[in-house]
């Protein structure tokens, strides 16, 4: 059986993002196929599509982790799901997940059951930036109530979901962004917002427990001279924006590269916070998944305000 599903013809530009017709996958032992219905677009996908150099791929490579649908079928031994039931997760990070498809198969332990009163587009865009930000600021940085963190491009994907599960956790929220999006961030509860395109965050801040770091580059190592000592430094697009081990060690600071991991238990949380009103993700915009690459294009800009998400199944089905 046929499907379809979009694939680079060649690593490189968005416009080599094209549909083709692929065979369905199979569900193998312990795993679940899902009829997509909303697929999530992450930096990670147009960083790959640009130069081929994440994870591992088949003959015909799909990108996508970020998957929202329902459960079509499942392998010998799945006990966790049945037909019908709707899921969401990133199966498979970093190896292909193939989520720009009708169906994906992978390990039922990749999912979670879809939070309840969202839509599948919404549910889509949340699995990797929203474990990207509950991995980095709980798991790695042991946040507590009462910290002052800083979140770094706060309106961006990652960094809208942070500020909300940074303000659940009781933490004191400071957020950079440019100006025209400090009525949004304070609206998901930011505290303390710095527009980096008129001021220097350095001067600005100070006596900071946690910082997450989702540009990079010179972020990372001005970031240190904003955190406590004992503070942690959590970098997550670029490990050689890393500041200098010594002059981290010297002011007891923490520092390291984290890249996000699928997690069933993650999800779980992240979805009862959804369910709880304590999170939501923001769909900047919804695309059909035959426009990928208007998707990759948009979002390689660097202006979007919180998620692109691709529609795979008809609109109706979707409710996105």
């Amino acid at each position: 059986m046929k499907m379809r599903a979009v694939s680079p013809s060649a690593w490189g530009a968005p416009k080599n993002l094209v549909p083709v017709e692929v065979d369905r996958p199979e569900p193998g032992l312990t795993e679940i196929l899902v009829r997509v219905h909303a697929a999530g677009v992450n930096p990670v996908d147009w960083k790959t599509r640009a130069e081929g150099a994440f994870g591992t791929w088949g003959d015909t490579p799909i990108l996508g982790y970020d998957v929202s649908g329902v459960v079509e079928e499942v392998g010998p031994g799945v006990t966790l799901y049945a037909p019908g039931d709707e899921v969401f997760g990133m199966p498979r990070f970093p190896e292909q997940a193939g989520g720009y498809a009708e169906y994906v198969a992978a390990p039922a332990r990749r999912f979670a059951p879809k939070p309840t009163g969202i839509s599948h587009a919404e549910a889509a865009a949340l699995p990797l930036a929203a474990l990207t930000a509950w991995q980095g600021l709980v798991e790695t940085a042991g946040l507590r109530a009462g910290q002052r963190v800083l979140i770094h491009a706060a309106a961006g994907g990652v960094g809208h979901l942070a500020v909300q599960i940074a303000k659940a956790h009781g933490a004191y929220v400071i957020g950079t962004a440019r100006a025209e999006k400090h009525d949004f961030l304070r609206a998901l509860g930011a505290d303390e917002l710095v527009d980096y395109a008129r001021v220097d965050f350095t001067e600005a801040i100070d006596d900071v427990d946690i910082v997450l770091d989702g540009v990079g580059g010179a972020y990372g190592t001005r970031s240190v001279e904003v955190l406590r000592p004992g503070g942690h430094l959590v970098t997550l697009p670029d490990p050689g924006g890393l500041p200098d081990p010594a002059r981290a060690r010297e002011r007891g600071i923490h520092t390291g590269w984290t890249v996000v991991e699928p997690d069933r238990a993650g999800l779980l949380e992240v979805a009862h916070l959804v369910d709880e009103g304590k999170l939501r993700v923001e769909v900047d915009t919804v695309l059909p998944l035959e426009e990928a690459a208007t998707a990759h294009a948009y979002g390689e800009r660097g202006r979007t305000r919180g998620k692109i998400v691709l529609r795979v199944a008809d609109q109706a089905e979707t409710g996105s």
